[in-house]
């Protein structure tokens, strides 16, 4: 089982925020910040950017925390990713992920 894979199949261990944080990289975080921020039109400050991974115990970034429609779901079905849902080709939650990366959909077969 890869835990580095996400409850939307995404994949944490590529993800840079994942990155900048096992690697303590301020730069990183840094770069990560204005293009999340350009990307969703919200402010994410460097200090916002600290993730051990979706489902591994740590830090989070406040997104995935707290805010994240497909991880809150898949915690509260106690499901280990959205791989193991029934109705996953049908949820409006993870459409704009499986739609638009067809990797996430591969990655549950790795959890």
């Amino acid at each position: 089982m890869n835990n580095y894979i996400a409850y939307c199949g995404l994949n944490c261990e590529t993800c840079e925020a994942r990155i900048a944080t096992a690697n303590n990289d301020d730069e990183l975080r840094e770069k990560v910040a204005k293009e999340w921020s350009e990307l969703n039109k919200v402010t994410i400050t460097p200090e916002m950017i600290n993730c051990t991974g979706c489902r591994i115990e740590g830090a989070k970034t406040p997104f995935c925390e707290s805010l994240c429609p497909i991880r809150k779901c898949a915690k509260e079905k106690n499901y280990e990713t959205c791989g193991k849902c029934g109705d996953l080709m049908r949820c409006e939650k993870i459409k704009m992920i499986i739609d638009n990366n067809k990797e996430a959909l591969n990655n549950f077969k790795k959890c």
